[in-house]
């Protein structure tokens, strides 16, 4: 068999976005991940990979440094394409050296994929620049623990004091106080330099203190702040608050379910992350297409027939399109039919192909979209109306009592989907705020979920009186029935809370 190869990855400070695009290509091509504490879970949800996890988290070690040695010995003489993936970076103050020097020794070869290291990342999103013109022109990184096989007589390797450098202790919080009486008392360090502890950098769990050096012990047992952290000490920690600019987000630290399909949840889980949220993705609809289209092909082969055509989600045009696609015909065919959209997404969606909507109505809910083609005039009009099974009648039979011709086709269902990640529904159950974009989102959740702690936000009317029918309070109503009106809801509800 031929031997495997393996790539220690760095996987950066946290962020998902500050993950190096290499690493991620990796990560999807490998047969086997094999991940520490640090490295941010979400990077290894989803793969093809054997995952496994060796959780080093200070001293308490799922597996030694030696089992993880022989691990990725083992699964790469298995022929194995193997992603060590570390915390930061993998030469900067881990173990990575010692893991290329045993693959080696093993005849297996390596690469080295840099990470984003913590040193200078955390105290970025702290509002701490590492050098400032006025503060400091050179840096230093030290780590704060001797290693466990040590003698005694060892130490910490503690630097000189220079008034115009940033020191950086990385894992040193186990050992703060006698880093702090180190510096005091051997290194002559001022009493008053300014110290920052950031905890958690990058992430939406981040938390940062200051202090003078001579009190930054007690405001740590005082804030309960604890590791994994940094140690940031320097005249650039009093920019801190000039300069911070990561956790002042509106939605900082509050995480926050988006239950929308997969396909539909990256652009709401990207501005909820842009606004500081911690975005947990658990989608409980998935869209199916009707199994049998003959009905809408039927339609969409006499289309000319029809006056309106009417769509009342963004998941229906994609389908009509894909079947109007099909039968080798395009946008052209639709030659002078009125279209009708229930609101501004849909609205969007129709846009992709080339076409804009007739009618908008003011409020995006069905209600609002009859009354406007009322107005527009649909007495006699012949009209399509290709929509979800689950979708309400009020538009249907509101168009017939109107005096259109209706023809609504059923085309797809929204279900729950097959594939459910039930290692999420403990965070779930834990989420500040569960959003619901639709009714089905809701009715599925609750399903999957029937027990949770946080509070519900609804992107609009229907929706509120699906969830209050289901026995569960709203905190969080949309006054503007779209994606963007729904966090701005939740935005505006954490400001006055």
């Amino acid at each position: 068999m031929n031997k495997g190869k393996v790539y220690l990855v760095g996987a950066g400070p946290g962020d998902p976005e500050l993950l190096t695009l290499k690493a991620k290509r990796l990560l999807e091509e490998a047969d086997c991940v094999v991940y520490d504490y640090l490295a941010e879970k979400n990077f290894v949800r989803g793969l093809r990979a054997e995952v496994i996890y060796v959780g080093k988290q200070g001293s308490d070690h799922t597996l030694t440094q030696d089992e993880i040695n022989d691990l990725i010995v083992k699964k790469a003489l298995d022929g194995m394409n193997v992603v060590r993936l570390k915390g930061g970076d993998p030469y900067i103050f881990g173990r990575g050296g010692e893991e290329a020097e045993i693959l080696l020794e093993n005849g297996i070869s390596f690469e080295v994929v840099p990470g984003i290291s913590s040193f200078y990342s955390a105290p970025a999103y702290g509002g701490i620049p590492l050098t400032h013109r006025d503060f400091s022109n050179s840096f230093e990184v030290i780590t704060g623990h001797r290693r466990s096989d040590s003698d005694d007589g060892e130490d910490v390797n503690f630097p000189e004091y220079d008034p115009e450098k940033t020191f950086v202790f990385l894992m040193g919080m186990k050992n703060l106080d006698h880093i702090r009486q180190q510096l005091i008392e051997i290194r002559n360090f001022p009493e008053d330099i300014p110290v920052g502890i950031i905890s958690w950098g990058t992430r939406p769990e981040q938390q940062v203190i200051t202090a003078p050096l001579k009190e930054i012990v007690e405001e740590v047992g005082k804030s309960g702040i604890k590791p994994p952290a940094i140690i940031i000490m320097g005249g650039v920690v009093s920019l801190r608050d000039k300069l911070r600019w990561f956790d002042n987000r509106p939605l900082f630290g509050k995480k926050i379910v988006v239950t929308r399909t997969r396909n539909q949840s990256s652009v709401m889980a990207a501005k909820l992350s842009s606004l500081g949220a911690r975005v947990i993705e658990f989608p409980t609809i998935e869209i199916e297409p009707a199994g049998d289209m003959s009905k809408l092909h039927e339609a969409i082969d006499n289309i000319g027939t029809y006056d309106w055509l009417v769509f009342t989600s963004q998941n229906g045009i994609e389908i009509f399109f894909r079947e109007l696609f099909s039968k080798s015909m395009d946008v052209r065919a639709l030659g002078s039919l009125k279209i009708g959209v229930i609101g501004k997404a849909t609205e969007d969606e129709l846009k992709k192909y080339g076409l804009r909507a007739d009618v908008v109505p003011e409020k995006y809910v069905q209600e609002s979209l009859l009354e406007s083609m009322v107005s527009a005039g649909v007495s006699g009009k012949k009209i399509l109306l290709p929509c979800a099974s689950e979708a309400r009648e009020d538009l249907s039979s509101g168009l017939v009592n109107a005096g259109a011709v209706l023809n609504r086709i059923n085309i797809y269902s929204a279900v729950k989907p097959s594939d459910i990640d039930r290692d999420l529904i403990e965070d779930v159950k834990n989420a500040d705020m569960i959003t619901f974009a639709s009714s089905s989102t809701a009715k599925n959740f609750f399903e999957i979920v029937p027990n949770i702690n946080g509070e519900l936000a609804s992107i609009g009317p229907v929706t509120t009186e699906t969830i209050l029918k289901l026995g569960h309070k709203v905190s969080v109503d949309a006054s503007v029935y779209t994606i963007p009106g729904l966090i701005e809801a939740m935005v505006e509800y954490y400001k006055q809370k």
